[in-house]
C-alpha cells in the first residue's frame, strides 16, 4: 500500500488541498460508480459520470509501473500536461475569463484606444488600403537584398529591367527575383504591392533558405506560423489591458495648489510640452482607470517637469510618488532636482535609496516609506525589492525603462494593474514605443526643442588618434569639458594613459558602475563642478546626467553600442547654447556587421532635435523583434521577416474582436462514447480511498485543466503509471474539459462520422485549424453550421475513436492562448 497523501495539489500550487485519504476497505467484494443521470438516482446524485466496475479478487496484487527519470514519458496524457504546464506556468494567474456583456464592453474600449495609437503612428510607413503597410518601394531595393513575396515567400532580388511581355511588344519594367529553385520576373506595379523588406531580429540578415517557386504551400505554412504566434501577442496584450482597465481608483482632485506649482516653473514650456502637461492631468484627474502613458521627448525637452507636476497631483492627495532610474547618478540627480522643486513645501518629505547610503540610513528610509513618513522615493531598482514595504503608493515614475532587466521589467509591469505609472524616455524600447503605437497604452510626444536648443553636430569615422587628440584639443580651447565613452571597462586604463600623455596639465577621471560608491559619487560631483575636464566612462553616463559646460562626446568603437544608447549617450552634450559635438568612431568598416553599419547610418539621418520617436521606429527595424517579444517570437518572426510581421500584427490587432472563444460549462459537456472500462480489482485495493480519488478528479476537471494536469501528475507521483483502463477514465476528463474550454457542448459518432457541436465562428474555427499540427487531424475536420465534423476512412473500435478524439480536442486546445476566452 502506498503512503497516505494528497492527490492534489500543495498549498504553493494553484488548487486547495484535499483531505488525507482513507483506507479502502478489503471486505468489498464489487465496486460500481453509476452516472449521475441513472434511472434509479435521478439527477441529484454528483459522482463521475462514468460507469466503473471491477470484480475483486483477493490474491491479486497491483504493481504499478514506474518509468525512470531518464526514460521519456511520451503517452498522449504526458504530452498533453507537459504543454500546459509551460503554457500556465508563465502566468501568475490564469487567464481572465469575462462574461459576455463585460468583455463586449471592454472590447470596444480597446477598439477606441487602438484608432488613437495608430493615428499617432510616426515614421515613414505609408498607410494604404486603411492599414499601416510595410510593403517595400522596389526601386529602393539593391541587388542581393533579400524580399518576401506575400504568396510565394523569401527570394534574393536580383534587378529591374524592360521586357516584352508574351501577347504585347510594348516594353513593360519587371521585378527580378530568384528562388531556391528558379527566378521570377513580376511587374513593378504588382511587386510594390507584394514584396516586403526581408530582415531578422539577430546579425544576420540572411535567412535560413530561401523558399520555392514550386512549394508555396511550405510557405503557407510558415506564415501560418508567424499568424499565430501574433494572435498569442494580441491576446497576452488585451489580457493585460483588459485587467488595467477593471481597476478603479478615485479621480485626482484638480486643486488650486497644483495651478500654483505650475506657476512656478521658471521656464516657457513649449507647445508639445503643454500638451503633454494637459495630457498627464487629464489621465490623473478625469478618469478612474490606472494611467499608463509614456512620455516620449529627446533629452532636454522637459520630460522631468512633465513628471514633477503628475508627482505633485499625487502626493497632495496624500500618496506616495516612486521614481524609478536605472542608475544611481540619473537617481541623484532626480533627487537634486525634485527636492529643489519642492522646497518649498516643508511638508512634502523626499528621501532617497540608494546603495551609496550606510546600512542605518537604508533601514531608516525604508522605516520611513513604510510608515508613510516619506512622500516621494528616489532610487534605482532596490526599490522594487521585496523589502521595500510602501504605506500608499499612487504614482510610479519610470526613466528609461530600457536600461533595466528582465526582472525589474516584470515587476514594474506587475505595478501598472493597480497604481499609475509614467514612463519618460528618449527612446523608448521598442516594445514601449509598439505598445504605443498600437493603442494599448498612451504617448505624449514632446518633439519640439526648447528656443536656445542647438542641434548636435555628429561626426561618424574610423578611428585615429589624430582625430581624437583635435575634437579634445578643440572643447578644451573653449574651456569646456568632454566625456570619452567606452563599452567595456577592460579598455579604460588605456585610454587613460593615452590621455595624460597627451594632455598632461589637463584633470582627467574615470567613472564606471564597478567603483566603490563613495569613490564614485566624488568623481561625478567633481565632474559636474568642472574640476574634472575629461570624464572616461562606459555608459553609466548613458541618462540623465546634465552637465551645462559638457559639450563634447567622443564615442570609441561604436559598433558595439545599442542605437538607442548611441542616441541616448550623445544627449548628454548640447544642453546649453554653444554647439555640441559628438564623435562616433568605429575601427575598420570591413569588420563592422551589416547590422552595426545600418545603425550608423540610422544616427546620422536623425541629426536633428526630437528625432528619438522616429529613431526607435528605425531602431525597431534594426535590432528586430527580440528584445519587443523576447527570443521565442523573434524565432516566428525570422519565418517572414520583420516587415510582413509587423503588418500581419497591425491587421490583427484591427481585427481584435474576431478572437474570441466563448467556453460552455463543464457540467453540459456530453461526450457519448459507450466505452465502459473495468478497473482492475487489484489497482482498486492498491488506492487509499477510489471512491474519494474519483470523486477529486471529477472536481478538478470541472475547475480547469490546470487542476486537473496537477491531479493526474499527483496520481502518477504517488501510485505510478495507472492501468490502461483508469487511462481512458482520465482521458474522458480530459475531453470533456478540453470540449467545455473550447466551446463544443456535445460530441458523439455515427459510423466513420464524429461530430461536436460547437458555438465556435469560423474566423476562430479556421484560425484553430491552420495552427493544428497534425495534417491528419487538420484535414479531417471542418465547420458546418454548428457542428464541428471528421470523416474518417474507416469506423474505428471504441477505444481508438477516444484516443482520435482525445488527440483531436487536445490540437485544438493548444491554439487556445492565441483567443480571448469568455
Amino acid at each position: 500500500m502506498a503512503s497516505s497523501s494528497s492527490l492534489l495539489p500543495r498549498p504553493q500550487l494553484r488548487t486547495p488541498l484535499i483531505s488525507k485519504l482513507n483506507s479502502f476497505p478489503r471486505a468489498w467484494s464489487l465496486f460500481i460508480l453509476t452516472h449521475p443521470t441513472h434511472p434509479k438516482h435521478g439527477n441529484k446524485q454528483k459522482l463521475s459520470p462514468f460507469t466503473i466496475s471491477a470484480v475483486y479478487t483477493p490474491r491479486s496484487t497491483y504493481t504499478p509501473s514506474t518509468p525512470s527519470k531518464t526514460e521519456p514519458r511520451n503517452d498522449p496524457i504526458s504530452v498533453l500536461n507537459e504543454r500546459i504546464r509551460r503554457e500556465y506556468s508563465k502566468k501568475e494567474v490564469f487567464r481572465t475569463v469575462m462574461n459576455s456583456e463585460e468583455a463586449g464592453k471592454y472590447m470596444r474600449m480597446v477598439k477606441e484606444q487602438q484608432q488613437k495609437g495608430l493615428q499617432k503612428l510616426k515614421g515613414d510607413r505609408e498607410k494604404k488600403d486603411g492599414v499601416f503597410s510595410y510593403r517595400v518601394d522596389p526601386y529602393t531595393l539593391r541587388s542581393g537584398d533579400y524580399v518576401v513575396h506575400k504568396k510565394v515567400g523569401i527570394g534574393r532580388f536580383v534587378g529591374m529591367r524592360f521586357d516584352s511581355g508574351k501577347n504585347s511588344s510594348e516594353a513593360t519594367e519587371y521585378v527580378f527575383i530568384e528562388y531556391a529553385d528558379g527566378m521570377a520576373k513580376l511587374p513593378v506595379n504588382q511587386a510594390s504591392k507584394m514584396l516586403y523588406r526581408y530582415s531578422l531580429p539577430n546579425e544576420t540578415k540572411k535567412p535560413r533558405t530561401l523558399s520555392k517557386l514550386s512549394d508555396t504551400a511550405a510557405w503557407e505554412r510558415r506564415k501560418v506560423k508567424g499568424k499565430v504566434a501574433i494572435q498569442k501577442m494580441v491576446v497576452d496584450l488585451m489580457e493585460l489591458y483588459l485587467q488595467r482597465l477593471k481597476q478603479r481608483r478615485p479621480a485626482y482632485l484638480k486643486t488650486p495648489a497644483l495651478s500654483e506649482f505650475e506657476a512656478q516653473f521658471p521656464y516657457e514650456p513649449t507647445p508639445d510640452q503643454k500638451q503633454a502637461f494637459i495630457d498627464v492631468e487629464r489621465d490623473l484627474t478625469e478618469q478612474e482607470t490606472p494611467m499608463d502613458r509614456l512620455i516620449c521627448g529627446d533629452v532636454g525637452f522637459g520630460k522631468t517637469e512633465v513628471a514633477i507636476r503628475a508627482i505633485f497631483c499625487v502626493v497632495s492627495a496624500k500618496k506616495q510618488a516612486m521614481v524609478l532610474a536605472p542608475t544611481i547618478v540619473l537617481a541623484k540627480q532626480h533627487f537634486d532636482v525634485i527636492s529643489e522643486r519642492f522646497s518649498v513645501y516643508p511638508d512634502i518629505k523626499v528621501g532617497l535609496l540608494s546603495r551609496f547610503q550606510t546600512k542605518a540610513e537604508k533601514e531608516e528610509n525604508l522605516d520611513m516609506i513604510k510608515n508613510g513618513s516619506l512622500d516621494i522615493i528616489v532610487g534605482t531598482h532596490s526599490l522594487l525589492g521585496d523589502r521595500v514595504t510602501y504605506n500608499n503608493l499612487g504614482l510610479l515614475v519610470v526613466d528609461e525603462e530600457q536600461r533595466f532587466g528582465v526582472k525589474q521589467k516584470e515587476k514594474i509591469a506587475s505595478f501598472k494593474t493597480s497604481v499609475d505609472v509614467l514612463t519618460l524616455s528618449a527612446t523608448p524600447i521598442p516594445r514601449t514605443l509598439y505598445l504605443a503605437l498600437t493603442g494599448f497604452r498612451d504617448a505624449s510626444l514632446i518633439s519640439t526643442p526648447p528656443p536656445e536648443r542647438v542641434p548636435i553636430k555628429t561626426h561618424l569615422s574610423s578611428f585615429s588618434e589624430d582625430k581624437v587628440t583635435s575634437a579634445i584639443k578643440y572643447e578644451l580651447d573653449r574651456g569646456g569639458q568632454l566625456f570619452y565613452v567606452l563599452p567595456r571597462i577592460k579598455g579604460l586604463d588605456e585610454v587613460m594613459t593615452f590621455l595624460v600623455e597627451s594632455f598632461p596639465n589637463v584633470e582627467i577621471a574615470i567613472a564606471h558602475g564597478k567603483l566603490f560608491s563613495k569613490q564614485l559619487e566624488d568623481t561625478m560631483e567633481k565632474f559636474a563642478l568642472g574640476e574634472i575636464k575629461i570624464l572616461i566612462c562606459t555608459n553609466i553616463v548613458e541618462s540623465g546626467l546634465d552637465i551645462q559646460n559638457a559639450n563634447t562626446i567622443i564615442i570609441q568603437d561604436v559598433q558595439q553600442f545599442g542605437l538607442a544608447q548611441l542616441y541616448q549617450l550623445r544627449g548628454r552634450v548640447g544642453r546649453a547654447d554653444k554647439e555640441a559635438h559628438a564623435y562616433l568612431f568605429y575601427p575598420d568598416k570591413g569588420l563592422l556587421s551589416d547590422q552595426a553599419l545600418e545603425r550608423l547610418a540610422a544616427i546620422e539621418e536623425c541629426r536633428e532635435l526630437g528625432q528619438g520617436f522616429q529613431l526607435a521606429e528605425k531602431d525597431m527595424g534594426i535590432r528586430g523583434f527580440g528584445a519587443i517579444f523576447g527570443e521565442q517570437q523573434s524565432g516566428d518572426v525570422g519565418n517572414v521577416g520583420v516587415d510582413l510581421f509587423f503588418e500581419m500584427l497591425f491587421e490583427s490587432l484591427s481585427k481584435v474582436e474576431d478572437h474570441c472563444v466563448v467556453s460552455v460549462p463543464y457540467h453540459s459537456v456530453q461526450v457519448d462514447m459507450n466505452i465502459n472500462p473495468h478497473l482492475p480489482s487489484d489497482y482498486i485495493n492498491y488506492l487509499e480511498n477510489p471512491m474519494k480519488i474519483l470523486s477529486d478528479a471529477e472536481r478538478v476537471a470541472e475547475k480547469d485543466i490546470w487542476s486537473l494536469m496537477q491531479f493526474t501528475e499527483n496520481l502518477r507521483r504517488q501510485y505510478g503509471k495507472e492501468p490502461r483502463s483508469m487511462e481512458i477514465l482520465l482521458k474522458k476528463l480530459y475531453m470533456r474539459r478540453m470540449a467545455a474550454d473550447l466551446g463544443i457542448s456535445r460530441i458523439y459518432s455515427l459510423g466513420k462520422m464524429i461530430f461536436m457541436k460547437t458555438n465556435m465562428s469560423k474566423k476562430v474555427f479556421k484560425l484553430m485549424t491552420e495552427s493544428m499540427a497534425s495534417d491528419l487531424h487538420r484535414k479531417s475536420l471542418v465547420l458546418e453550421g454548428d457542428q464541428i465534423k471528421a470523416e474518417l476512412l474507416l469506423e474505428l473500435p471504441k477505444e481508438q475513436l477516444l484516443n482520435w478524439i482525445f488527440q483531436c480536442l487536445a490540437e485544438l486546445h493548444a491554439s487556445l492562448p492565441s483567443f480571448i476566452k469568455y
